[in-house]
């Protein structure tokens, strides 16, 4: 499109601070050393936002993207009145990321997975379209890689666990590009991860790398963008759940280019993150200050994802403790990771549907839930500016009166499956 050029960007070593040139899908420092993330850093100091039929393009300024693809949408903030009024605060804005046409959210999978899939598809490269891509996730994550994939003709390898099937649901049939494989019943997301790692033995697959891709992360961070470029100033509180906490990472990493952009203030929000009641390892292991995860026996971390809702939360091996990742940045910020239940959620997602007008899923019920926990606590001052990130949401609208497609494996696996087998089983789909 006329209005898109790449932004030309270097990459950063979190820890240690060498930069070097991105010479074309790095996930790490080639130089190697301690475990840490990398970060972007854009030759643009000062963001210009596009128009928005660019969808989530119109943030390219901060994506390391050096294309559009069709069919984007992005991340949508508007003041709340109802659900501000019910909470007591003046100053709530809401980043919807799911289907609401009335207010101008269009993501098609109601889910701001939508915002990474769209950067790190968008970050391929010619002589690496040749390669099978490959997502592990607990289902959002998938539906949404798988949707944008299909759309743009980029082969792609899900992996996905066996019980999280039902969220593969589609709008339309997908191109035969878009292959997915799963880990048997009574897994979850991990036994995914591994499944997809034995995948990636084979140089046919590339790794799509989770939150070690700059992609990623700064697509998830047009949360924050849109945030702040609607409201004019960065917010006070940032409330969002987490599974891996990349988007918290993410929106850690936008403040801090803010700051430096210049024009919306020098301060740093205040990141309010949240677990789901009993899988909390992220929240366990930060009330005991520890920046390292505590031992969680494998079976009862299973057991523990079954039992929650939100299901897109049970990542068992998040970059919690790398250097540049979620640890670093509660501590940069001030931040919390709080927790709330099965319960408190319903009751938040019910909220917000008699205030707002629009469903939401689980996860972001466990934010507002925690959102409202922390009120009544008296740690959130009612006059600041608040941000819920509302990480996906509308399913009900988007489903209505639509035919749907569901995505069925082309192979499952059991959870500690014969490395050998998977390679060439996996290699043979495409």
């Amino acid at each position: 499109m006329k209005n898109f050029s790449a932004t030309k960007y270097t990459l950063q070593n979190v820890t240690t601070g060498r930069t070097f040139e991105d010479t074309g899908w790095l996930l790490d420092d080639p130089q190697g050393g301690e475990p840490s993330l990398i970060r972007a850093n854009y030759a643009k100091r000062q963001i210009e936002v596009g128009t928005e039929d660019m969808g989530i393009y119109r943030f390219a300024d901060w994506l390391p993207v050096g294309r559009m693809l069709k069919g984007s949408c992005a991340p949508i903030t508007y003041k709340s009145k109802k659900l501000a009024e019910v909470l007591g605060l003046k100053n709530l804005y809401i980043t919807f990321n799911g289907y609401n046409p009335k207010i101008g959210a269009n993501m098609r999978t109601c889910s701001f997975k939508e915002t990474e899939a769209y950067s790190v598809c968008a970050r391929l490269r010619a002589n690496q379209e040749d390669k099978v891509l490959v997502v592990a996730s607990a289902g959002n994550t998938a539906r949404a890689f798988a949707r944008v994939c299909s759309d743009n003709n980029i082969p792609l390898l899900l992996s996905v666990p066996e019980d999280n099937l039902d969220a593969l649901w589609f709008d339309t049939p997908l191109n035969d590009c878009v292959k997915l494989i799963a880990a048997r019943k009574g897994g979850d997301y991990f036994d995914a991860i591994h499944l997809s790692n034995l995948a990636l033995k084979s140089d046919k697959f590339l790794a799509e790398g989770g939150a070690k891709n700059i992609a990623r992360r700064d697509g998830m961070a047009t949360t924050v963008l849109s945030a702040t470029t609607f409201i004019g100033r960065i917010p006070d509180y940032y409330f969002q759940a987490i599974g891996s906490g990349t988007g918290a990472i993410a929106a850690w990493e936008a403040n801090l280019r803010l700051i430096e952009d210049g024009r919306f203030g020098s301060h740093k929000m205040k990141l309010m993150v949240s677990q789901n009641l009993p899988f909390v390892p992220m929240y366990k292991a930060w009330k005991a200050k520890s920046r390292a995860l505590l031992p969680y026996d494998d079976d009862q971390a299973r057991i523990d994802a079954e039992s929650i809702d939100a299901k897109v939360l049970s990542n068992r091996k998040p970059p919690y403790p790398i250097g540049g990742g979620l640890y670093d940045a509660l501590i940069d910020t001030d931040g919390d990771i709080l927790a709330a239940t099965n319960e408190e959620a319903r009751a938040a997602k019910k909220l917000f549907e008699e205030t707002e007008g629009v469903d939401i899923y689980s996860a972001p019920g466990i934010a507002l839930a925690s959102l409202i926990n922390a009120i009544k606590a008296g740690e959130v001052d009612p006059e600041k500016i608040v941000m819920l990130n509302v990480t996906g949401g509308g399913e009900k609208h988007c489903q209505q009166g639509k035919k749907q497609y569901n995505l069925k494996p082309s192979l499952v696996f059991d959870l500690n499956p014969d490395a050998n087998e998977v390679i060439d089983k996996v290699s043979a789909l495409f």
